[in-house]
Parts: structure tokens; sequence; C-alpha cells
């Protein structure tokens, strides 16, 4: 791309973002390059990794660049070669992680090209990102997008390794980690590639982790009143050895964009027949599948509660390969007999429009970080079923704050056993017909609503 500094806009400040894989990651950015365009006056350049790993994550920067040129500009990332067979079986996004912090000294001549302001990269690129720009005094930003409580313990993290390893400890074995400030987060609560030191992930966790003290300044996609201890620990550098941090941004919760106004969808005119406050949304995200007889027990959950319910169903970790029969899925008859009560449905919805729909009166989610911030903003009941990663750091946050209830018993990925039918329906049915649980998720609405008056 070539430099624009002729143009009128050229005493905007140029703003690069570079986000990673998957639409946990990038749902954030796509949201903060509107923001920083249309509300803070910026030009915005996104450093577009292509092909992305998954049709989602396509459609999204298609329909950004499209939809916020030319304000929000494309930069066509292109990644140096790669041997994916160095990590055998690894998670395709984490691999792409990979791939894309070996190509970071590319970077620079992107920064060059769009006479880079600053730059913003993503948490997972940071150490890696982070000298790219210190050598062309761009100033760096990291948007960190999970929740303020996973980032203490990014932060933390090498610390705790550290201590382990100054003690004599050989193979360190992670336990429960406290975080000065904070809160203890249990062992079985800490991200289960964490638990592994020569994991792809844990390398680049710990990396980024040590870097984050170098950096100008951290924007997190959360509120004050969402996690007041974990912000103000972070504000003070109480998380650090140093007892320094750089600057903690709260941008949150992020506001969903449209780019473009369709048709009505299908589940949305379901949805809109329905009465208030009166079906069940469930999703769990677009990075991991639920294994097929935890999905066939979770049908029979939503079945015997009874309820009307919404459900996003995917049964692969990237959506390309998602070819899987509904009806066989979900075991035979499920959809004939919950018909008329029940949407079911594999394909890509517009999760921000579901949740600040009336009829909705509960979301079954995972907890990534994207889907409790928009819970939060719509002021809805969340009942937490974290399946890996920082999912049950997130859900912890589900009850602190009120926003919902987590059963801390129900299982993971890696773990023995099921949860059953009838603890689903069981859960359901008491959050449903309980209204102190709506009040105080839309106390937790409102909290939201006032961060979002004061960006």
């Amino acid at each position: 791309m070539a430099a624009n500094g002729g143009d009128h806009t050229s005493a905007r400040p140029h703003v690069v973002l570079l986000p990673s894989a998957g639409m946990g990651h990038l749902v954030p950015f796509a949201r903060l390059a509107v923001a920083l365009s249309e509300g803070h006056g910026c030009n915005v350049y996104v450093a577009a990794v292509q092909p992305t790993v998954s049709l989602a994550e396509s459609r999204l920067l298609d329909a950004l660049f499209v939809a916020a040129a030319p304000a929000v500009r494309r930069l066509d990332f292109r990644l140096a070669p790669f041997d994916e067979s160095e990590f055998p079986g690894a998670d395709p996004f984490f691999l792409r992680f990979e791939a894309t912090r070996r190509s970071a000294p590319l970077l620079g001549p992107l920064l060059d090209a769009a006479e880079a302001s600053a730059l913003v990269t993503d948490i997972v690129l940071a150490s890696v990102a982070l000298p790219v720009a210190r050598e062309r005094g761009v100033p760096c930003y990291v948007l960190f997008t999970s929740s303020a409580a996973m980032l203490s313990l990014c932060a933390y993290f090498p610390a705790y390794l550290d201590a382990h390893a100054a003690a004599g400890s050989v193979g360190v074995r992670v336990g429960d980690v406290d975080i000065p400030g904070v809160f203890r987060i249990p062992k079985s609560s800490v991200p289960q590639a964490l638990h592994d030191p020569n994991h792809l992930f844990t390398k680049q966790f710990v990396a980024n982790g040590r870097c984050l003290v170098a950096c100008d300044g951290i924007l997190v996609n959360t509120f004050d009143a969402f996690e007041p201890d974990a912000v103000t620990a972070l504000r003070q550098g109480s998380i650090t050895v140093s007892g320094g941090f750089p600057p903690v941004f709260t941008v949150g919760p992020m506001l969903p964009v449209r780019f473009q106004a369709e048709e009505t969808a299908d589940y949305m005119r379901w949805l809109s027949a329905q009465p208030p406050r009166s079906v069940v949304y469930v999703s769990f995200g677009s990075r991991k599948a639920i294994p097929r007889d935890q999905l066939r027990e979770l049908a029979a959950g939503l079945e015997a509660s009874g309820k009307r319910f919404l459900w996003v169903v995917k049964s692969t970790i990237v959506d390309r390969d998602d070819t899987a029969d509904l009806g066989g899925l979900l075991g035979d008859g499920f959809l004939e007999r919950v018909q008329g009560r029940a949407f079911v449905t594999m394909g890509w919805v517009e999760q921000e429009e579901i949740l600040q729909h009336g009829s909705v009166g509960l979301f079954i989610s995972h907890c990534g970080w994207n889907s409790l911030t928009e819970a939060a903003a719509f002021g809805v009941p969340v009942l937490a079923w974290p399946r890996f990663g920082d999912q049950r750091v997130n859900a912890a946050l589900v009850a602190r704050s009120g926003l919902g209830a987590w059963e801390e018993g129900w299982t993971w990925d890696g773990e023995e056993g099921l949860t059953t039918r009838k603890e689903v329906a069981n859960k359901i049915k008491g959050m449903m017909g309980y209204d102190a649980v709506a009040e105080k998720a839309a106390k937790v609405g409102d909290a939201a609503a006032a961060a979002i008056g004061k960006c």
C-alpha cells in the first residue's frame, strides 16, 4: 500500500491495528477500528493476514473494509513460509499465531507504508511486534482481548514460574495461582495448555506476559465496575515484581458494529414471535466443538427443560470443515420433537442482535470474552459453561459480578464424565424462573451502559 502522506487526512493520527487469528481476537479489533475512525478521528489500517483460518474471519474483514472505507484500510500482511509439521496435531489457530509471530519482521514495511503514528497489537503477538515498533520509534499498545482478570494472570504468570524455578523446582507443576491484589485462580481454572511448559501456547503466553511492562499502554475490553479488583491491581502495578506497569485503559464493553443492513434472518423472525424473556440462547462460540456425547446430553437437557431455545451448534474447530448433518449430530427425532419451541442452526448468527432482543431470558455460554461483554452490555443473565482456555477465569467473573451463575462441577475439555441432561434441565428451569437472576443481570447492564457513556 502506498503511503498517503499527501492526502487531506494526513494530519490525522495513523493507527495500525495488528489482530491475530480467531473471531475472539478479530471482532474486538474490528470494533476498535470503527471506534477510532468514527469517534476519534484516526486513519486506521488493519494488517490482515491472508488467507484467514476461518470463513467467518474472511467475511468480517471483507465487510469491515467495504463499510468503513476510506477511514479503515487494509494492509496485506503476507506471512513468511512456515512448516506446520513442526507442531503435529496443534490447534490451527495456535499455528497461525506462531506463523504470524515468526513473520513479525515483515511488519516493519507495513508500518512505514502507513506512516504509522501508533501500533495496536493483539496480545498474542505483543512480544514480537513491540521490538519492530521500537525500531521505528512508533508507540506500541496492546489490545488484550480477554478479561482484566486474565490480563493479570498473563502479567503475573512469568514471575510465578520464575519463583518456582528459583526455589529449585524441577519440571514446574502449575497449581493454584495467587495473583497479588486480585484473587486466587485455582489449578482447575488455569488454562489447560499452561500446565504443559512445552506447549506452543504456553511459550507464547509467557513471552507476551514478560513484554507487557515495556509497552506504552494496554487496552482491555472491560469496564471498571465489572472487574474492580483486577483493574485496580493492574493500575497500581501490584501484580508485577517490579511494581511498575503501563497505563491500563478499560475501553469496554466495546459496541457491536453492524456493517450492512440485511434482510431479517430466519432466526430473528422466529425470535420475534416468542414471548418476552422466554428464550434460552445457547452458543459455545466459534473456536471449539463440544464432543458428540456431551452435545447429545445437552440436547436432551434443553428438551427436558420445557423452555424455548435458540441453539447455534458447532461440530468442528474450523468452520470450513463443518459438514455434519444436524439431525444426525443431535440424535434421531430431536429436531422433530422440539419443532416450534426451538430454532437450531449451524449457520453464522449475529449474536449481539440476538442478545439485545427482548425475547431472550438466558444465555448458556462458553464464556468467551466477547460473548460475556455482549451479555453484560445488554443485561442478559448467563449460565456459564466454560470449555477451555481462559473461560473458567471468565466464568468466575460471571458469578462475582452478578451477571449469572457458574456450575463449577460441570465438565470442560479433557475432563472425564458428562454433565447430565438432568443437571442442564434443572439449572435452566431454576434460572429462568427466578426474577432475582434477571434483576442482578440488569444491574450489570446498567453499569455497562454507564461505562459506554464515559467512552
